[in-house]
């Protein structure tokens, strides 16, 4: 490394944000970057580990011990093109991952990781400041033309190396815009969306084309588009909530956290809202079932609509403050973590569990709860009642929508309901279709979505092509 005593001589310093009663007021992005001279040290603090751990958290194996070493001696062009060999989209990554890397550092054994996810988020925003992102198209064009149906983060990173290699891409996606889950279920404030719009136009740019408002099972079937191209790529998504069957759960405002986030995301963007009512929390008691990123997320936009307060409830049992190092490391470990949003003023419940939902006049007034023991048992006398006017139900999602593509072309499923194809070739049951994202794994994280969307990218060249030249 550059500086090989860095990690000794420097500590650790990361982003900071804005004040919490200051961002709450609008719904922008709030941190606050380091500086040139701030991300020089802390690049210089990525110690010669000999083993770098931090390659196994990294789901698109980033090459993060390089481009550290580059950002400490300044060659900012050589970082940015390192870590495009690696991540489509390290201003998606570098802004809402939860950052696994940092977290297997050999450096965090003693709790003070790289700030790997600052300085790669620093590395791609100064290379759009600089103008050093431009498009790449391909020498020469193969004549295969591919369907990508899905335009998240999946569909994007294959359509993207699918189109670099030669190939005719066309990417098929139901709502006006693309982005999936980026555009539509991550508030603004986390990430904003001129991020996404700028690498659609990269995108088109470099030959991929887009069909917006266009659901395929719905407006187009998955035959024709079959009969159109040489292969199909389905990644639509894990878009099917998990529900909560209680008593009460169909009054007026017990709502899925994918109705309510959306909805902000598009005033935001300035797109109609849709069919539904609008959802809004301000001057509500609003609870937050679900304890993941989603719930942290109708948190943060609650309190940006104006909230009397926020309640998350979380059905498992409070994690420790800290973990065992020498039992977790260099893995993901269960602990304690507050996000930006709970911090803004949330109260936090652990091992609760809800009963019943109650309602006067047909909206919902008030949830029934009762804590519950290590085997999820509900602890007589334990019961509570907590005051509510909206309920957001965030407790993750099962599967894909079975209805109308999936079912019309009679993809296997897995156990849990997503589509079979296994990583080595993600080939599903049908010829010449190919699945990737979270529509194959199920509910999972930007990064995993980008690295799926890159090796079914290969996969998919391979066998149009008999070789390929793609990264795996």
């Amino acid at each position: 490394m550059g500086k090989a005593t860095g990690f000794l001589e420097i500590k650790r310093k990361d982003r900071t944000y804005e004040a919490p009663e200051a961002r709450v007021q609008n719904f922008r992005e709030f941190i606050i970057p380091l500086n040139g001279e701030e991300l020089r040290d802390q690049a210089a603090r990525c110690m010669d580990c000999g083993v770098p751990y931090c390659h196994n958290g990294c789901p698109v194996n980033n090459q993060i011990p390089d481009w550290n070493d580059l950002v400490y001696e300044d060659d900012w062009q050589s970082a940015l093109a390192n870590l495009h060999s690696t991540n489509n989209f390290p201003e998606f990554t570098g802004r809402i991952c939860p950052a696994p890397c940092e977290a297997a550092c050999t450096l965090n054994i003693d709790d003070s990781p790289v700030t790997i996810k600052s300085i790669e988020c620093a590395i791609i925003d100064k290379g759009w400041e600089n103008g050093w992102i431009a498009a790449e198209t391909p020498a020469e064009k193969t004549g295969k033309s591919i369907a990508i149906i899905g335009a998240g983060p999946a569909g994007m990173a294959a359509a993207q190396q699918l189109g670099r290699r030669g190939h005719n891409v066309h990417v098929y996606e139901k709502h006006a815009k693309a982005g999936g889950l980026l555009r539509y279920g991550i508030p603004d404030f986390k990430m904003e969306k001129h991020l996404i719009d700028r690498r659609v136009t990269q995108l088109e740019a470099e030959g991929v084309v887009f069909y917006y408002n266009t659901n395929v099972g719905v407006d187009v079937t998955a035959s024709e588009l079959a009969e159109k191209h040489d292969a199909l790529i389905v990644c639509g998504g894990s878009e099917v909530p998990r529900d909560l069957p209680v008593d009460g759960r169909l009054l007026d405002g017990v709502h899925f956290a994918m109705d309510f986030l959306p909805q902000q995301n598009r005033r935001v963007g300035q797109e109609p809202i849709g069919d539904l009512a609008p959802i809004l929390a301000e001057d509500k008691h609003v609870i937050v079932i679900g304890g993941g990123d989603t719930g942290s997320d109708c948190i943060g936009t609650s309190f940006r609509q104006g909230a009397a307060s926020v309640t998350q409830l979380e059905i498992m049992p409070m994690p420790p403050e800290k973990e065992n190092k020498g039992l977790t490391w260099p893995d993901w470990p269960l602990r304690m973590r507050t996000s930006t949003s709970q911090e803004e003023g949330a109260i936090r419940d652990f091992s609760v569990m809800t009963t019943s939902i109650q309602g006067e006049d047909g909206h919902v007034s008030a949830i029934s709860c009762t804590k519950v023991d290590e085997n999820m048992q509900p602890i007589a006398g334990s019961e509570f009642e907590l005051k509510a006017d909206l309920v957001l139900l965030a407790m993750g999602f099962v599967h894909p929508i079975h209805e109308g593509m999936l079912d019309e072309l009679s993809l296997e499923r897995d156990g849990r309901g997503n589509v079979a194809a296994d990583t080595a070739t993600y080939q599903t049951s049908s010829p010449n279709v190919f699945a990737c994202g979270d529509m194959r794994r199920g509910q999972s994280l930007v990064v995993w979505a980008i690295r799926e969307g890159r090796q079914c990218a290969r996969e998919v060249d391979l066998a149009l092509m008999g070789e390929t030249r793609l990264p795996r």
